[in-house]
This record gives C-alpha cells, sequence and structure tokens, in this order.
C-alpha cells in the first residue's frame, strides 16, 4: 500500500482561505475546524505534489478558494475523515475544470 502525503503546516504569515470561511460560517465546533483545515491542508498538498497547473502560483487563489468552499460543504453534511474530505475536494475540482491541465494518469 503506498504512503499518502500528509499536510504541511501553514507557513508563517500564510493566509489560509478556509480559515475566514470557517469563521464566517459559525457551523463548526473547533474539533470540527480542525479536521476541516486539516483536510484542506492535505488536498492542497497533494495539488502541488500532483504538479497540476490548478496549484500554479497565478491558480493557486481561485484554487484554494474552490477546495475550500467543496471541503466546507461536504463538511456540513456530516463528513469527519480528513483523507475523504480532500479526495473529495480534489474529485471535485478535477470534475470543474478543463482535463488539460492534470498530468497524464492522474485524475486531478
Amino acid at each position: 500500500m503506498a504512503e499518502r502525503p500528509v499536510a504541511l503546516p501553514p507557513r508563517k504569515g500564510a493566509t489560509m482561505p478556509i480559515t475566514p470561511l470557517l469563521k464566517s460560517n459559525g457551523f463548526f465546533d473547533p474539533a470540527a475546524t480542525k479536521i476541516l483545515t486539516a483536510a484542506f491542508d492535505t488536498a492542497w498538498q497533494m495539488l502541488k505534489i500532483s504538479g497540476n497547473v490548478l496549484a500554479a502560483d497565478y491558480r493557486a487563489a481561485a484554487t484554494r478558494e474552490l477546495l475550500a468552499k467543496r471541503i466546507i460543504e461536504v463538511g456540513r453534511q456530516g463528513e469527519r475523515n480528513p483523507l475523504r474530505l480532500a479526495e473529495d475536494a480534489l474529485a471535485f475540482l478535477a470534475n470543474s475544470t478543463p482535463s488539460r491541465g492534470a498530468p497524464p494518469g492522474r485524475d486531478w
């Protein structure tokens, strides 16, 4: 079984787009907020590692916002497994964007 990448801690001073969305939402308790943040960080790292053009600097902000919104949406439905949240967000992203940005053999 292959190892899966884990989320790296956010860089100092970096604002994660999921944090303001979670705070304004008011729907999640601190434990859920921690899980959703971890899922977001994991999804972003997986996308960057894949070499997908959606992680490029000029697309990063929009891509991160889409990932954050999807993770929040699925989290509102009760999902609390960070890996499932991350994988769902990446699948959603792959289905929401033209496939020409994905490297060969990758679906995100």
